[in-house]
């Protein structure tokens, strides 16, 4: 069964998540955007053996700290889509813009699209891509654990941002009602800001996407 933990990083308090499978003990790393000492910290305590990096979207505050790590530990990356292709190239550009350490430009080992699937040790994590707060965008469903990683596109009782470049407020309603809701009402989303929710709460009371809008 895959399990995981939730560890919020910078002083911008973005999630960052352990995902590990229970038997084997394999991990991965999705989106680290910082603190990278606390995130391998944790990995230890946990007696976790990292794996790969898995990216929702490129934006510094959730990729910010990938090149580092995956230099350190000599890690694949794994994701985001092509779609983000453009923010990795700015990487660096927008560390400085954000007040973030330097980040470093990276080439993704493996790029994602709708339909692939992760390992993580015996557990599947499947991927869906969901665009509009970035034209990347993916998303790690856990079927076994009714549990989705879904970086910025839904918060508890808020949605991505679509002011950014190539950000599509249209496509991101979409990417949310078509490819999220399917996954059940009862599925727990871990979101790249602020606390958990499931789909049902939000469908229930989202402003922004609650059903009968």
């Amino acid at each position: 069964m895959l399990q995981y933990l939730t560890i919020p990083v910078t002083p911008f308090q973005q999630n960052c998540s352990l995902v590990w499978c229970d038997e084997t003990k394999d991990a991965a790393v999705i989106d680290p955007g910082g603190d990278l000492d606390m995130v391998l910290a944790e990995a230890q305590r946990l007696g976790l053996k990292l794996t790969q990096i898995l990216l929702t979207h490129a934006h510094i505050d959730h990729a910010g700290g990938t090149a580092a790590l995956a230099e350190r530990l000599q890690l694949p990356i794994v994701g985001p889509h092509p779609g983000d292709q453009f923010w990795i190239d700015g990487l660096p550009q927008q560390s400085v813009m954000f007040g973030f350490p330097p980040a470093g430009h990276f080439t993704p080992t493996r790029w994602l699209a709708d339909g692939d699937t992760v390992q993580v040790g015996r557990s599947t994590l499947n991927v869906r891509h969901c665009p509009g707060h970035t034209p990347g965008h993916v998303v790690f469903h856990s079927v076994e654990a009714r549990r989705a990683f879904v970086g910025d596109v839904l918060f508890a009782g808020s949605i991505g941002r679509t002011d950014f470049p190539q950000g599509d407020h249209e496509q991101l309603i979409s990417s949310i009602r078509e490819r999220l809701w399917p996954m059940g009402d009862d599925t727990v989303f871990i979101p790249g800001h602020g606390p958990e929710s499931t789909f049902g709460r939000e469908r229930r009371s989202n402003p922004f996407v609650r059903d009968g809008l």
